[in-house]
């Protein structure tokens, strides 16, 4: 396409500041006719470029040139490196390598104001290494299996078609179809273990919003309303959009969270800071599974 060509020769300038219609011709495999007439284009877009004869001659930019509001404007410059900078936290090199081009055309005052990285705190070397092999797979149509451990705590040798990676409330995901259930799934990367790549080809093709599609994931929610103490308040203003501050600075808070196990586990990570006021069944289960906690103390 010429306009892949256009902004590849202007690249090609920032590098080199000097280069024959010749080599352009042969390195895009066009005649010197049609580099002449893209020349003629990017002057016509506001392009400083220009066109010297004799010896050392050739077509040069301007000293110092950037690219500036002729072809687009702050705002559009701005959002292009920042999604680079985001995809290249996944460590794609080829995004990266885009993103060394656009700052070269862009100037330095671009370069260096956003910075992104999904990965955990923690040391976080396996889960590292299966997001690699599995961007691979998925890219490459290739199943898999692993060992995985779902929240019962029981581990299950599951094979995969990988559709889809996705990252949703700090952590990452592998969507995709699971041959061992027979539908649709998603696996937590941090569970998966002795990840293995087989010959079988991907057969299923991935919805194109997989966070919104209907999945195993949809279970029926609960409306909590907790009592929290202000020692929790960087954990209220971080997780609830629903919070009344009380005049002794604790919280009311509202909040609707999957009905299952993990909502216990929820409950539980605030310790003695949290109290359940509604639901009552809710507040039974938990008074219930406190009184179990204690007989290991006993």
């Amino acid at each position: 396409m010429q306009i892949n060509r256009l902004f590849e020769i202007i690249y090609i300038l920032l590098q080199k500041q000097t280069v024959t219609a010749r080599e352009l011709a042969l390195r895009f495999e066009v005649s010197t006719r049609t580099i002449y007439r893209d020349v003629e284009a990017l002057s016509s877009a506001g392009i400083p470029i220009y066109m010297s004869r004799g010896k050392g001659g050739g077509i040069s930019l301007l000293p110092d040139f950037v690219l500036d509001k002729a072809v687009m404007t702050d705002e559009e410059r701005e959002k292009i490196l920042s999604s680079l900078r985001a995809v290249g936290a996944v460590d794609l090199s080829e995004e990266n390598n885009a993103l060394h081009k656009f700052i070269s055309l862009f100037g330095e005052a671009y370069a260096d104001w956003i910075e992104v990285d999904f990965s955990s705190w923690y040391n976080c070397d396996g889960e590292t290494k299966n997001f690699q092999t599995l961007k691979t797979c998925v890219l490459k149509k290739k199943m898999v299996s692993f060992q995985y451990s779902n929240t019962k705590g029981e581990q299950i040798l599951r094979t995969v078609e990988p559709l889809k990676l996705c990252f949703k409330g700090g952590a990452w995901y592998l969507f995709g179809y699971c041959k061992t259930r027979m539908g649709f799934r998603f696996f937590k990367l941090r569970r998966i273990k002795k990840l293995e790549i087989r010959e079988e080809t991907v057969e299923h093709t991935a919805p194109r919003h997989v966070l919104k599609a209907e999945t195993d994931y949809n279970e029926e929610f609960v409306s909590l309303k907790l009592h929290l103490s202000a020692e929790m308040a960087f954990r209220v203003y971080e997780e609830f959009s629903q919070y009344e501050k009380q005049e002794d600075g604790s919280f009311i808070c509202k909040i609707d969270y999957p009905r299952g196990e993990w909502l216990f586990y929820y409950i539980l990570s605030f310790g003695k800071n949290c109290e359940v006021l509604e639901p009552e069944d809710i507040r039974f289960e938990i008074k219930s599974l406190i009184k179990e906690m204690i007989n290991f103390y006993i």
